[in-house]
């Protein structure tokens, strides 16, 4: 999942939503000895929506839709794609508007700067102001979401660009199995979020 759907799942407290978000940018658990309780809690359960989402039956399926030496990049592409299918048709999943949701996240992220891990801390700015969460209710920003993510990859970046073409030949099959996929992550978010209770 890419950081709208983080969001989503962790939400309507935005403490646990930027929890949600540093899930991407904290590693190993000495880190986490940095973040409150809820922080914390939350970055663990966004590893384990990773884990159970990578692991989906649906998931499996899109990736396998993706041609040979592509697979392993897939999942970047398709992270990125699911936010789209997400902010689309959004009204589906919360009764807060998108851009009241992004908004109110987005001033929460902000006067938190000081308290974000380094690389979070440095593109937060630009999250909020190019309003990238909100953005992926347009397709085109799927495409460049996605090169711009090649281009910060350590070697073989054209391949992940390659997955575009692919996205684009199977998006109905992709966006009709995260329609079924989705409601499944939340039941299972609710139920991992109640087993760290006390991280």
């Amino acid at each position: 999942m890419n950081y709208l759907a983080h969001l989503l799942l962790a939400g309507p407290d935005p403490e646990a939503m930027l929890g949600a978000l540093m899930g991407d940018f904290v590693f190993g658990r000495a880190a986490l000895a940095e973040y409150s309780v809820v922080e914390r809690r939350e970055i663990l359960v966004h590893r384990q929506v990773d884990r159970y989402t990578d692991a989906h039956p649906r998931v499996v399926a899109a990736r396998g839709l993706f041609g040979e030496g592509l697979r392993r990049y897939a999942g970047i592409a398709l992270d990125v794609f699911y936010d789209h299918c997400l902010a689309r048709d959004w009204a589906r999943y919360s009764d807060e508007p998108l851009d009241a949701f992004t908004s109110r996240f987005y001033r929460y992220l902000l006067a938190r700067l000081d308290d974000l891990p380094p690389r979070l801390q440095a593109i937060a700015p630009r999250i909020a102001s190019h309003d990238w969460l909100g953005s992926y209710r347009d397709r085109a920003s799927v495409d460049l979401a996605v090169t711009r993510i090649a281009t910060r990859l350590s070697r073989n970046g054209d391949r992940l660009v390659a997955c575009l073409e692919d996205l684009r030949t199977h998006e109905a099959a992709i966006a009709e199995g995260f329609d079924a996929f989705f409601p499944q992550l939340q039941d299972y978010t609710v139920r991992a979020r109640s087993q760290l209770q006390d991280v």
